[in-house]
């Protein structure tokens, strides 16, 4: 017999959106439903329990037949005092903020059924807030919805069953559980009233949540032919480079390889550590379209000349190579280049249809943006192979998420070992910061000292540049000013480099940027950043090895935080540490913001039941919606 995990077989009526009632389709769109498992986890906050409680349930809901024999009536309370014949004993109700239907209800002499919370207060048996109970040995879920909760009832007992749970990826055991959550027996409705959903139930929801999640995500890839299968050889290119690549670049190429030969149009994440050789990836790639056009788009001139140079250097003559920004003329043709590369001025160009779109920094890019470019220089129906390339790693719970989207892959080692030290400092730490400062331009090493505003800010308790600025440049040589807003930046940047000391800027100096001689920055307000932030800016020093130095300024007497990401210069480790503190965001909806999305999944502490979920999603066809 097959698992139920192996085939998702939904129910006829649930096929097509099309086969639902019209009446119930309008009724999921207002609930927010799509999936069954969406519909299995809009969750009952109480019970209305009116099974007969034969004998007092302290701190848990009570349903007992009942004489009203007293009542007193108080501007604040409506006190009522109940007598209970099978419990032989009194129960006060209280009743707060009373309307006039409450008294007219509640009058001296009458029998009635009523159910609530029963507590003991001052020796006596209270219910808070009684409720007239018409239905008797029944449990009605409540819902907090748009929705009136008897038709959100109606809507669970006609599609929520065991068997469609079962169908929806669960098994038999979870199925079960999810099931009597919303049609529980007396006794589960008090364990539930009392101690909540036990391990057991929340491991079973944080299942459900991530499985519907990634079965959602599922239906959003969508595959097209490719407009050519890739065949080139790369080998040569390989062979002539005066280093050897790692082993991860040698795998990053294999994969890319094997996507170029299919005939669907391929879509890569290469995510790599700053300074682990994505630039080879890239040229590497490029030989394996050649004769075949290929695109490359990045976020700044600096990088987009710096990736161009490399290509000068590295490529064989005979690929002829282009560099497209802001400044290049808009008339020139590019129909004989086989590599062009550029900012995004690109999309502002009449550009030669392409077997290959790159993007570098990817995440510097809005989604239309990525888009736009791969749309100028391909058909309608056809798609050109399509890799980002990444130096900011996300975590591998969100990778393992997005994996259902696109492919990835990593690059983790690096070409050498890079020795950077990183330390928290404070007010009373600046003359020892100012005397390494002094001691590496000595060598002829630089130095970058990141400012988190341009101009002074009540809303910031820390310098701006033009607070800082004429400190440095009354004490030190060749240094110089820039920041995001600066039409100058990337002239600056490239003067800075060739012949600057030290660097005053704002974080503009997070991505595309080589320095060699960079060994020291200086963040200050490090708090405000993220860590993937901070860890890019620490990876503009020891780009070659060179011994460098971060130093996180802060006023804060302590952070766990910056402790942390000091103890480590993985990137991918201080993505799983940005995730911890920051938590991750929606994938669904096309992109990485941060802030809790999940109820019950946890991203950090539930990478198993992640694996399990995405094994089920996998092995089986995805459910379709509502």
């Amino acid at each position: 017999m097959k698992s139920p995990i192996l085939v998702f077989q939904w129910y006829a009526h649930l096929v097509k959106k099309s086969d639902l009632d019209p009446i119930a389709s309008e009724r999921f769109k207002k609930l927010g439903v799509t999936t069954l498992l969406d519909l299995a986890l809009l969750l009952p906050h109480e019970y209305d329990n009116s099974f007969i409680s034969p004998k007092p349930l302290i701190d848990a809901h009570n349903a007992l037949h009942v004489k009203v024999v007293n009542h007193k009536i108080t501007p604040k309370v409506f006190q009522i005092s109940f007598f209970c014949e099978a419990w032989d004993c009194v129960v006060e109700g209280v009743i707060f903020a009373a309307r006039l239907y409450h008294r007219t209800s509640f009058k001296v002499g009458q029998t009635l059924t009523i159910g609530g919370k029963l507590q003991y207060n001052g020796g006596k048996l209270q219910i808070i807030q009684p409720k007239i109970l018409t239905t008797i040995n029944a449990i009605t879920p409540k819902y907090k919805s748009p929705l009136q909760n008897k038709t959100v009832l109606g809507l669970m007992q006609q599609y929520l069953t065991k068997e469609a749970l079962r169908d929806a990826g669960l098994d038999a055991k979870e199925a079960n559980l999810v099931y009597h959550i919303h049609f529980p027996t007396p006794k589960e409705v008090s364990e539930f009233e009392a101690f909540g959903w036990n391990k057991a139930i929340e491991k079973i929801l944080k299942l459900a949540e991530i499985l519907n999640y990634l079965q959602k995500l599922s239906t959003k890839k969508v595959s097209f032919p490719s407009c050519a299968r890739l065949d080139g050889d790369e080998n040569p290119f390989v062979k002539s480079l005066p280093f050897k690549l790692t082993a991860d670049q040698v795998k990053v190429i294999a994969d890319i390889k094997h996507d170029f030969l299919g005939e669907t149009a391929s879509k890569r994440v290469i995510m790599g550590d700053v300074g682990c050789g994505k630039t080879m990836v890239i040229l590497s790639a490029v030989m394996m379209a050649y004769p075949k056009k290929c695109v490359l788009m990045a976020p700044t001139t600096v990088l987009a000349t710096q990736i161009y140079e490399e290509a000068k250097k590295f490529l064989p003559l005979h690929v002829k190579i282009s560099l497209v920004v802001q400044k290049s003329s808009k008339k020139e043709s590019y129909d004989e280049v086989d590599f062009l590369i550029g900012t995004h001025a690109l999309l502002y160009r009449e550009l030669p249809p392409c077997a290959l779109v790159m993007v570098d920094e990817q995440h510097r890019f809005g989604t239309q943006q990525r888009a736009l470019l791969s749309a100028l220089v391909s058909g309608a129906k056809e798609h050109p192979h399509f890799l980002q390339f990444s130096a900011t790693p996300i975590p591998r719970t969100l990778s393992m998420m997005q994996s259902s989207l696109v492919d990835f892959s990593f690059i983790k080692m690096m070409p050498f070992k890079k020795d950077i030290e990183s330390h928290i400092i404070f007010k009373k730490d600046f003359k020892d910061l100012v005397a390494h400062i002094r001691s590496e331009i000595s060598q002829n090493h630089q130095c970058i000292v990141v400012y988190p505003l341009v101009e002074e800010s009540e809303m910031v308790a820390y310098q701006s540049i033009d607070e800082g600025r004429s400190y440095w440049e009354k004490n030190f040589e060749k240094v110089y000013v820039t920041y995001g807003k600066d039409k100058n930046k990337e002239e600056i940047l490239k003067i800075f480099s060739e012949e600057g000391n030290l660097l005053i800027s704002t974080t503009v100096v997070e991505v595309g940027i080589s320095l060699p001689r960079l060994s020291t920055i200086v963040i200050v307000g490090a708090e405000r950043l993220g860590l993937a932030s901070l860890h890019q800016l620490r990876g503009r020093v020891s780009r070659n090895g060179l011994k460098g130095y971060c130093y996180l300024y802060t006023n804060l007497p302590k952070s766990e935080r910056l402790e942390e990401f000091c103890h480590t210069n993985d990137g991918f480790e201080i993505a799983e540490l940005d995730l911890k503190y920051r938590q991750g965001g929606d994938v669904v909806g096309g992109s990485l913001q941060s802030g809790k999305k999940f109820v019950w999944f946890d991203m950090v502490e539930d990478i198993e039941i992640l694996k399990e979920a995405k094994k089920r999603v996998e092995e089986a066809r995805t459910p379709p919606r509502f």
